[in-house]
């Protein structure tokens, strides 16, 4: 992840890499009891600045991170999913966009690496392999997986199992502390012809505006999940590195957040917030702040009664470094 809830890399060194940046990539008991496991641990370089709530730090310190739920984050999850339109953004993407990358990927070799980070429960994964086999019919393709979550993995192989043509192998990262310095790094990886495809949340959603103002009380210290596109671009412009960029309209129901313990909208805030119980166990300040910068305009439309939070997200594509 490390999507906020959702960010997609996707690695292939001959052909592609894919970034899914599900931003739950943080928690460490989690992940102990699967397999074999990757560790980014404070790659490099400052975080970027924000302008912040003015709320005292110290009165969030006691909020607990969702992740430290595993049970709660994926009912939190499910349910984000139904009320979001990300995976058909996501898809229309993969269907419509992504092929013509694809087509450039591997130049007529016989076998492709490719490796997906946070990649969940692996529907969206299959959907690029799918488009990448269309592409590239003669060409074996192993497909190795970095997902912190065990819950997420057991579906992954799952679905898998259904695809015999696929070689899976899988690893474990435990978190990244540097975003541009995994972007960086995965990017060293790709072979002539690779591609990096990074999958996050647009700066221009209504995540960019609520991780701007509350970031110092709703995002960990000790790892980076409140990212954007916007960063990664601003970080890439900086360095004059060559990009293609896509926005993917997005949409998610959260009118039950503003009806006061409304279970369903508890699920929705703690996932927006990745606190758990943030309704709860949240300072009043803090609370109503964000239920308020919710409803603003910068975040989401009220449309036939309901409030629907703009969950756009970004795709940057980059090729091998020179």
């Amino acid at each position: 992840m490390i999507h906020k809830r959702k960010t997609y890399i996707y690695i292939c060194r001959a052909g592609l890499l894919y970034f899914y940046w599900a931003g739950f990539l943080s928690t460490f008991t989690l992940l102990r009891p699967c397999g074999r496991f990757l560790l980014f641990d404070q790659l490099f370089g400052p975080s970027h600045s924000h302008a912040c709530a003015c709320i005292d730090p110290a009165m969030a310190s006691s909020l607990r991170s969702l992740v430290l739920d595993d049970s709660r984050y994926q009912e939190c999850f499910k349910l984000f999913l139904q009320r979001s339109t990300e995976h058909q953004c996501m898809q229309d993407f993969i269907h419509k966009e992504l092929p013509a990358i694809l087509a450039s990927v591997g130049n007529g070799k016989a076998h492709l690496n490719v490796i997906g980070v946070g990649s969940g429960a692996g529907e969206i994964d299959l959907e690029i392999l799918s488009e990448l086999h269309s592409k590239h019919p003669g060409a074996s393709v192993d497909n190795e997986v970095v997902e912190p979550s065990a819950q997420q993995l057991h579906k992954y192989k799952a679905l898998v199992a259904q695809t015999p043509t696929l070689d899976y192998y899988q690893q474990m990262l435990y978190y990244v502390n540097d975003p541009e310095a995994t972007v960086r790094f995965f990017q060293s990886l790709l072979s002539e012809n690779g591609k990096l495809l990074v999958i996050l949340v647009s700066g221009k959603s209504g995540w960019g505006k609520l991780w701007q103002t509350y970031k110092n009380q709703l995002c960990h210290t000790d790892i980076s999940q409140c990212v954007t596109t916007g960063d990664i671009q601003s970080f890439l412009d900086s360095e004059g590195v060559r990009y293609q960029s896509f926005e993917l309209p997005s949409q998610m129901d959260i009118t039950e957040c503003f009806s006061q313990g409304d279970e369903k909208g508890e699920l929705l805030l703690d996932f927006l917030t990745e606190v758990l119980d943030f309704s709860k166990t949240a300072p009043p300040e803090l609370r109503a702040g964000v239920l308020e910068l919710l409803r603003h305009p910068d975040c989401s439309v009220e449309t036939n009664g309901r409030v629907m939070f703009n969950n756009n997200l970004g795709v940057i594509v980059l090729d091998r470094l020179t």
